[in-house]
């Protein structure tokens, strides 16, 4: 039988939203496998926060707005035990990636969207293992975070780059064939394109199956999220974009496949929980015993896999097309999508508007010498790009709202 691994350190980022509290439940159910060495949080939910940090006995605490500090050191001393030495607090712009650098053994980024780059960044050169549910973060800065990450360093969390990680493990890279990435569908799957003209915002956030936070929700309904899960996959498992497929499978029992050079293909299935991910995540290449309920086999089960209806859903080949032109192209498509999922909530525009004007964007930036400026040098030339095409972006709501 198999030892089990000995406790390890976990610096959470992002520990007030979806991951982050999916975590911190994984870490609670397993004390013998794990221990909160620091948390952080934007500061929309410091009630919660300081919860966080009172019931683990997190010993840093990091939130990115300064304003925030008063309020949550308060929350935090009226419920901390009396005697017992209280947390460092660390608070400001750069108090995620401070925290991101701290003394641990893995560094979960479960940070929204491309702001998690730095602390991706500080993490890997801290020499830490960094659990990233931060896809963004890989996707933004590609170049810059495998140059930093060393063989291991990076333990994908998403439940498709878990379920290939597990299946890679049954062979060669030269013995791989594709890699198949499962997508759900979301809420919209086998709707026409013009069926799609008046979604609303409650509508797209209703996931049949996983519950996320709203930019990650939106990006499944568009797929989006299923595009940069792809450019996602390519960098951390180094195959081409041309072996690497997409099949909708709205069960979401099956959560990706790899397929080897003999046709034999293996998939990872298990009930949707991230539960799953994120243990095996923080205890790679170690298991969680319990982490997650199994399957029930004695119960009938129906599961169907069906293509990708790319007219409705483009946003899968636009995002191929920016991970195979490489550099800041994929940081440029996903700030896009950002800055166009802000202006759909807010009603300044579509549902189609999303993946049609982000991959306008693209190859407007992959038609100027941006696009043939190669990778970036450094964290400023990703910001840089960022910016252009969230301004891109800007002026295009305002130019749809205007016709």
């Amino acid at each position: 039988m198999t030892r089990p691994a000995e406790s390890r350190r976990i610096v959470l980022l992002g520990s007030t939203g979806s991951i982050g509290t999916q975590a911190l439940d994984v870490i609670g159910n397993a004390p013998d496998r794990f221990e909160v060495a620091g948390l952080s949080a934007g500061g929309a939910n410091l009630e919660r926060l300081a919860a966080q940090a009172v019931r683990y006995r997190a010993p840093f605490v990091a939130v990115s707005s300064a304003a925030a500090e008063p309020e949550l050191r308060a929350r935090i001393e009226a419920a901390w035990p009396v005697g017992e030495p209280l947390p460092n607090v660390l608070c400001g712009a750069s108090a995620t990636e401070e925290l991101a650098a701290l003394d641990c053994d893995v560094v979960l980024n479960g940070v929204a969207g491309a702001q998690g780059l730095r602390a991706t960044l500080a993490a890997l050169n801290a020499g830490r293992t960094v659990a990233l549910a931060n896809k963004e973060s890989l996707i933004a800065g590609g170049p810059l975070v495998l140059d930093a990450a060393a063989p291991g360093q990076l333990v994908p969390v998403d439940s498709e780059h878990s379920a290939l990680a597990q299946a890679l493990r049954s062979g060669s890279p030269d013995e791989v064939k594709r890699l198949v990435l499962t997508a759900s569908g979301g809420p919209f799957r086998g709707r026409r394109r013009d069926e799609l003209s008046h979604v609303t915002p409650e509508q797209a956030l209703a996931h049949p199956t996983w519950a996320m936070g709203p930019l990650i929700t939106t990006n499944s309904a568009t797929l989006v999220n299923k595009g940069l899960e792809l450019i996602e996959a390519a960098l951390l498992f180094g195959v081409d974009y041309s072996r690497i497929d997409v099949v909708v499978h709205p069960q979401s029992m099956v959560h990706s496949m790899v397929e080897f050079i003999d046709g034999s293909t293996l998939a990872q299935a298990s009930p949707p929980d991230m539960r799953l991910p994120i243990a095996l995540a923080l205890a790679w290449p170690n298991r969680v015993r319990g982490a997650a309920a199994g399957m029930d086999w004695t119960v009938a089960h129906s599961w169907t896999f069906e293509p990708v209806d790319h007219i409705s859903f483009p946003a899968i080949e636009a995002a191929r097309s920016a991970g195979v032109a490489g550099g800041c192209a994929p940081a440029v498509f996903n700030a896009a999508n950002e800055e166009l999922v802000s202006a759909f909530h807010a009603g300044a525009c579509r549902f189609l508007d999303i993946a049609d004007i982000a991959g306008q964007i693209l190859q407007l930036w992959l038609g100027t010498e941006h696009g043939a400026a190669g990778n970036p040098r450094d964290v400023a030339d990703v910001e840089e790009a960022e910016f252009w095409a969230r301004r891109h972006a800007a002026a295009a709501v305002r130019a749809s709202a205007g016709h």
